[in-house]
């Protein structure tokens, strides 16, 4: 017989690998990349691109949004807002910000942890955005899409310097 939460608790893992320690997809994670990073290199315009910070914090914005939901909260993000955000201006608002996302993104682990499996299949909000585990899915696929712009953003931002 299956475990209660297996699958919650596998998923939660697999969220927990691509923000906050894992290295078996992409050999790197976001805290990986961005710990230790200067506000002047995660907020450096490359071309036409999104910056590092900006990048961080738009996927900072899908786990707050979600995770508000799993709190009983409902859903107030949307799509148009996700890339809108005060511009960092200091090393101090950068690590402030660093440490709300791998806050969030721990209780947002977390949480995955708590539902049981059956909660999964469940309509997340409406139906038509699908299953919770769909939306927590698509939250790891993002992140891991954003999370490969980052890499090569910061590699041209430290090569150009």
């Amino acid at each position: 017989m299956k475990n209660q939460m297996e699958t919650t608790y596998q998923i939660a893992n697999r969220f927990r690998e691509v923000i906050l320690s894992g290295t078996w997809i992409a050999n790197t994670n976001f805290k990986h990349q961005l710990t230790d990073l200067s506000w002047e290199i995660a907020t450096a315009k490359v071309r036409s691109l999104n910056t590092i910070a900006l990048l961080a914090q738009h996927i900072h914005y899908y786990i707050k949004g979600i995770k508000n939901v799993f709190e009983g909260g409902s859903l107030d993000i949307k799509d148009k807002y996700s890339f809108e955000f005060p511009p960092i201006q200091s090393q101090k608002e950068w690590e402030s910000f660093l440490t709300t996302f791998w806050n969030d993104a721990e209780a947002f682990a977390s949480l995955i942890e708590q539902m049981p499996d059956e909660k999964l299949n469940e309509v997340f909000v409406d139906e038509k955005y699908g299953t919770y585990q769909r939306n927590i899915e698509a939250m790891i696929e993002h992140s891991y899409y954003h999370l490969g712009q980052i890499v090569l953003i910061k590699k041209i931002v430290v090569n150009d310097n």
